[in-house]
């Protein structure tokens, strides 16, 4: 990691890696701390390892005033420590301003933690607003290619629920991105939508397509109706108009060929049912007696329909 390009690398001094016992109530996490959910499954595990092993690592702080520490790097192990009701911790005690602090406290996450895309991302936007640095320098500092630090910074664009969502794993970051562009509100019964339903990341692609395939279709022109329109004017143009030979005619109107309903492609096995359905509501509606039975099988959905009039019965 280039420490330098954040401006405080070159001027740091070694660590002098002097281990020291500090009492765990004086220690406070990383206000930084790029990390917002922890397994607490994951921290049990390392604290069953410390008390077996011991602490093979002492965390690192930074006195911010008398008597009270701040977490640069070791947050899980300050919380497995915790866990273990130990009364200290061991520790390596840097001086550090607030910047430094809290760039390397992102650093060190980004770096060793298994980060949600969420996380991540605003742990990016976090260190270019405290370094003014520019996606380019941050993609240098961090070794990632700058469209991949601007793919994650996208993300920051959806609404709160959403990203939420990515944080709780509910929904991947595939999903997150799909949602990119939509409304507020289409964002928000989308989320929904695929929590409920549990839309694989295709189906939520192709739900988004649905979306936005109306706006599309209202912004682009009406190709058939204008080829339409020229056919006519060009009819106009070649018809006779010499009356006194032909004698007056009675207008003529053109045939018009009927448009061809536009054959609709669904992939989604839930939105045929909903089809299906509304063709059983129909049937209903005109005075016919229905019963639907639906059941769920291997790679799809079994659908029994009855319909029943006048005594009979038919499948």
């Amino acid at each position: 990691m280039a420490f330098s390009l954040f401006g405080f690398g070159s001027k740091a001094k070694p660590a002098k890696n002097q281990v020291v016992s500090i009492p765990l109530r004086q220690i406070e996490p990383n206000r930084y701390q790029p990390r917002q959910v922890f397994d607490k499954r994951q921290i049990q595990e390392l604290a069953h390892t410390i008390d077996e092993h011991g602490l093979l690592q002492p965390i690192v702080l930074r006195q911010y005033e008398a008597g009270k520490y701040e977490i640069i790097a070791g947050e899980r192990r300050f919380r497995a420590m915790q866990l273990l009701q130990w009364e200290e911790a061991p520790a390596i005690v840097e001086k550090m301003s607030d910047r430094e602090s809290a760039s390397l406290a992102l650093i060190e996450n980004l770096q060793r933690s298994q980060l949600s895309s969420v996380e991540e991302a605003r742990a990016y936007r976090k260190l270019m607003e405290m370094n003014h640095l520019t996606q380019q320098t941050l993609a240098k500092g961090v070794g990632k290619s700058q469209s991949t630090i601007a793919n994650k910074l996208r993300l920051l664009t959806l609404i709160e629920p959403v990203q939420n969502a990515i944080l709780d794993g509910l929904i991947s970051e595939r999903h997150g991105r799909a949602l990119i562009g939509l409304s507020e509100d289409d964002q928000r019964n989308l989320l929904m939508e695929i929590v409920n339903n549990k839309l694989t990341v295709r189906q939520t692609e192709e739900a988004v397509a649905a979306l936005t395939a109306p706006a599309q279709a209202e912004a682009a022109p009406d190709e058939e109706a204008t080829a339409e329109q020229a056919a006519d004017h060009q009819t106009a143009q070649e018809a006779p108009v010499n009356q006194a030979e032909e004698g007056p005619t009675a207008p003529t109107k053109k045939k018009r060929a009927k448009k061809k309903p536009a054959k609709i492609s669904v992939s989604d096995p839930q939105i045929a049912l909903n089809t299906i359905k509304q063709s059983v509501d129909l049937l209903e509606q005109n005075g016919f007696t229905t019963a639907v039975e639906q059941e769920k099988v291997a790679g799809g959905f079994k659908l029994t329909i009855t319909v029943k009039q006048s005594g009979e019965e038919k499948h």
